[in-house]
């Protein structure tokens, strides 16, 4: 029987995680063991559960409590409840989906052990829009890579809005971080730098085509690739435009190339 606990203090410290410490306090990077995530909506608390995610406790209306039975009865967690009018008093509080759970962070893989199995792999640098990240995300698993690589500079998979934009596929398709492009040309993959150059070769390019472990590295949504990140890739790939436009955002160019450049 889930441990149901009224709210009755809107300042109490178990209430934290949800509605007053940020994003970056919430990842505690001096304390990675100790961090959390905020999972939003019963279908991607699901997907972290089901990819063994640690349920830590869940705040939601109470009227969601009787739609979420299945999953609380497999969590002996507290779950803080209260009616919408009362939660809607949590200064920054935006329950648009009715149900959050606080979770506790996954330790990330090495490089070699997400990708042993891996024939295509998307690599993100610089990303800082935590929507772009989760519609990457999304993209990313319905189109048939095999895993996501992150620069350091990159923003959270996990944070809230890029969970929810990414409809829990975050903890569907295996990622990490990646220092720099070398390590990706040591394990045997080739290297595609999605940018405008004069060296580019169009995304339907048979021989980029045919590459048996090809990685797919996107840029920042303003600068796009860094220069020597280009010059390090072994093909640098446009998507041919029509009426004059010269490129497409990162998260619809994404998509673009992962069907493009799926492994057949």
């Amino acid at each position: 029987m889930a441990d149901v606990r009224e709210i009755t203090d809107l300042s109490a410290p178990e209430l934290d995680a949800y509605v007053r410490l940020t994003d970056a306090q919430l990842r505690s990077k001096q304390e990675p063991e100790k961090g959390i995530f905020i999972a939003e909506s019963p279908h991607v608390i699901e997907h972290a559960l089901a990819a063994g995610c640690v349920p830590l406790s869940f705040l939601m209306e109470r009227k969601k409590i009787a739609g979420m039975e299945a999953i609380l009865s497999r969590c002996d967690v507290p779950v803080y409840t209260a009616d919408r009018d009362v939660l809607a008093q949590l200064t920054g509080f935006e329950m648009t989906r009715g149900v959050l759970c606080a979770m506790r962070r996954p330790v990330s893989a090495a490089v070699q052990d997400v990708l042993v199995h891996a024939h295509r792999v998307a690599v993100l640098e610089g990303l800082v829009d935590t929507s772009n990240m989760g519609a990457i995300f999304r993209s990313a698993a319905a189109l048939g890579m095999d895993a996501v690589l992150l620069s350091p500079t990159c923003c959270d998979p996990l944070s809230r809005r890029a969970l929810r934009v990414s409809m829990g596929t975050v903890f569907q398709i295996p990622w990490t971080r990646i220092d720099n492009i070398e390590q990706l040309h040591a394990l045997g993959f080739k290297t595609a730098a999605m940018a405008l150059c004069d060296r580019s070769v169009s995304i339907d390019d048979p021989a980029l085509m045919q590459e048996d472990k090809l990685a797919i590295v996107l840029g920042n949504e303003g600068n796009g690739l860094k220069n020597e990140t280009i010059a390090a890739c072994s093909y640098v790939v446009r998507i041919p435009m029509a009426h004059g436009v010269d490129s497409l955002n990162v998260a619809a160019a994404s998509a673009v190339a992962f069907w493009q450049l799926r492994a057949r």
